[in-house]
């Protein structure tokens, strides 16, 4: 793929991008702040401004192998009254979003598609093809950023997820290893590991969605 190419792509799939990381990121603080913690509504990450959640090293993997992650929303259990429990909704709420988009992007996505036959304006082309790309895109960043997010290592969704789910004692000890979980994530993804486990789901959902 040529420069001007790889820039076109860039141009339909970025606008994907930011909804995916906007709307995960503002479900965990939403549903935070809805479960009594304050802290991201203080700090101004309530919000659906893509730029207070943009994570440069997190987009820039989503971009390239449609797998990344945002900059994490803050969380205080202090303010939770059943910390355990409520972390498990706080996690869940990002993938859940995504999930959501990419249904409705779906929805939309065959909609269009119904469109595309050869009674519209030849003209009209240039407008509705790159919008048809981005839904496209939508549907696949979203199920992607969700199944990402549940792999089981902390500090991702799924990690916090489990350490929610586990017996008190099998959750602090596998919460130690999250100071190390970013490390070992990196090394998952660059190795083509987390590319191997997770593209086939990524591939059978977005397929079920698109062709519901």
């Amino acid at each position: 793929m040529d420069i001007a190419s790889k820039i076109v792509e860039m141009s339909v799939t970025l606008p994907a991008v930011l909804l995916a990381i906007t709307f995960h990121e503002y479900a965990h603080g939403w549903v935070a702040n809805r479960l009594g913690d304050p802290t991201a509504r203080l700090m101004g990450r309530l919000t659906l401004n893509p730029i207070s959640h943009l994570d440069p090293i997190g987009a820039l993997a989503l971009l390239v192998f449609n797998v990344g992650w945002a900059k994490p929303v803050p969380v205080n259990s202090f303010y939770l009254r059943n910390p355990k429990r409520d972390m498990v909704w706080i996690a869940t709420a990002g993938p859940a979003i995504n999930l959501f988009l990419a249904a409705s992007s779906a929805m939309v996505f065959r909609m269009m598609e119904g469109m595309r036959i050869p009674t519209y304006p030849p003209q009209a082309d240039w407008l509705l093809e790159p919008i048809f790309r981005m839904v496209y895109w939508s549907v696949v960043i979203n199920v992607a950023l969700a199944v990402f997010n549940i792999i089981p290592i902390p500090p991702l969704d799924g990690g916090r997820i489990l350490a929610g789910i586990l017996p008190r004692e099998q959750a602090l000890a596998y919460s130690r290893i999250e100071p190390y979980g970013f490390v070992i994530l990196l090394g998952l993804i660059f190795t083509g590991v987390v590319g191997m486990v997770i593209w086939p789901a990524i591939s059978v959902v977005t397929h079920v969605l698109l062709r519901a």
